[in-house]
């Protein structure tokens, strides 16, 4: 090795045993072969320790698994480890000379952001909530395109009959999760529920690993698996209150274990042994058909109110010019009360009509985002404000929107895929049978081509279309 290779090698090695991000290296059966100070500290381990063992000793159920085994990247992924921490992970595999070698990964703990991102999502809602006179008086189009949805929300809270389980169908970003906060208020103003009932959100999606989830959300008893301790899941926390469940299709594996709960109101931590009574109020909310991904029975007792929220696209002029004025209104009233600024936010009519034209992907959530970056271009920094704070009177013109978050582009798989390939799952599904492959076996199939069926899916899908071809 030449004498710049040995110091080039040495300077990587200082930078990557430097970083606060996490860095693990494996070979091709998962191995560990490089791992930096970072990681082992989140594993609770030391460097020489680690080298040479498998990379489950420490992350059970680490990226890297599925990218030594798909050799594919996963970038950006939010992971949940069984210790209440969350991830943000990028794995990617190793290849020299065509050759492929291993993977290596980089992640770091974003827990407190996470949390701090919800509890400030659930604070703005909280504050909306709050201004109008009734709970769903200040939701925009609860006159109009909103009308039917609240209909349903309240009746599956004020039934005679008591208040039922509820799905929330919406793509991304056109307010699940602010409608679920709206019937928990709704339910406390009329006394359905006591004053401090809790409100408890749980991202199934957050959770790459099925067991996780279900450890969050129905606990576990001590003993059940090594380090397993005591701890009531979220289930029991919401005892009293509302679960809701968002992006509830990511629960494939444990959906008998909700079923029992809604059926007998009883609920048996993972790996106990008794059960706990419970009464709890679910909402489940998916972008999503959940229909189509859980299992008929689930669906059914769960889907005694199914409520849909349109896009953000399909609502009128006027609703979106008030959801601008809304996000306007927010953002002054964040500045007053964060730095005692007094802001007045005029966007030209050139600037309001390119955003009010726009189509965005991720609904109202995106909507938002542009707006609030808009004025960020023409508020001054902290340290620039004066220490009068008097009235800053700030103009956004069309130059000051962000186009490039206008151009995002996010299509679903569903609505990309032509018809006619949709359509040929079906005749997929039997010929694979036909070739002797059991369920399990043509799900893995389906998912190596890019199709997620879980296999209970398949067995349910491939026995309705045996019968209507009888």
């Amino acid at each position: 090795m030449s004498l710049l290779a040995s110091h080039t090698e040495e300077m990587f090695y200082t930078i990557l045993d430097n970083l606060r991000e996490a860095v693990n290296v494996v070979d091709t059966k998962g191995y560990i072969t490089y791992v930096n100070p970072s990681s082992a500290n989140y594993a609770s381990a030391r460097v020489e320790d680690m080298i040479g063992k498998h990379i489950t000793e420490y992350y059970p159920h680490a990226a890297l698994l599925d990218v030594i085994r798909d050799k594919k990247p996963l970038l950006d992924q939010k992971m949940a480890q069984g210790n209440g921490r969350t991830f943000i992970v990028n794995a990617v595999p190793l290849y020299r000379q065509g050759e492929f070698y291993g993977g290596v990964s980089t992640f770091r703990d974003i827990t407190e952001l996470d949390e701090l991102a919800r509890t400030l999502e659930y604070l703005e809602n909280e504050l909306t909530l709050s201004q109008g006179s009734g709970i769903f008086e200040s939701f925009i189009g609860a006159d109009g395109s909103l009308r039917n949805a609240i209909f349903k929300a309240q009746r599956s809270i004020a039934s005679v009959g008591g208040p039922r389980h509820s799905v929330i169908l919406g793509e991304t970003g056109t307010g699940k999760t602010m409608l679920a906060q709206g019937m928990y208020h709704f339910a406390r103003k009329i006394g359905i529920l006591k004053e401090g009932a809790p409100f408890v959100e749980v991202n199934c999606a957050q959770f790459t690993n099925a067991d996780i989830a279900a450890m969050e959300i129905f606990g576990t008893d001590k003993g059940a698996f090594t380090g397993a301790f005591d701890k009531p899941g979220l289930v029991e926390v919401a005892n009293g209150g509302v679960l809701f469940l968002d992006e509830a299709h990511a629960l494939v594996q444990h959906q008998t274990m909700l079923l029992k709960l809604i059926e007998s109101g009883l609920v048996r931590r993972m790996g106990g042994r008794t059960e706990h009574e419970v009464d709890v109020i679910i909402i489940a909310a998916s972008s999503q058909n959940l229909k189509e991904v859980f299992l008929p029975e689930l669906y059914q007792r769960l889907a005694q109110y199914q409520i849909e929220l349109p896009p953000l696209r399909e609502r009128s002029l006027q609703e979106k010019q008030q959801f601008l004025e809304q996000f306007v209104e927010l953002y002054c009233q964040k500045a007053q009360a964060r730095y005692n600024v007094r802001l007045k936010v005029h966007f030209t009519s050139r600037a309001a009509e390119l955003l009010l034209a726009a189509v965005f992907d991720r609904n109202v959530r995106q909507f938002r985002d542009v707006v609030n970056a808009s004025i960020d271009a023409v508020a001054p920094l902290v340290n620039h404000l004066s220490q009068g704070h008097e009235l800053i009177k700030l103009v956004v013109d069309e130059e000051d929107i962000p186009k490039a978050m206008l151009e995002e582009k996010s299509v679903s798989i569903e609505a990309a895929e032509p018809a006619a390939k949709r359509e040929s799952l079906e005749e997929l599904l039997l010929s694979l049978s036909a070739l002797g492959l059991g369920v399990r076996k043509i799900s893995a199939e389906l998912k190596r081509r890019g199709i997620s069926l879980e296999y209970y899916q398949v067995a349910y899908k491939l026995k309705k279309l045996k019968k209507d071809r009888v």
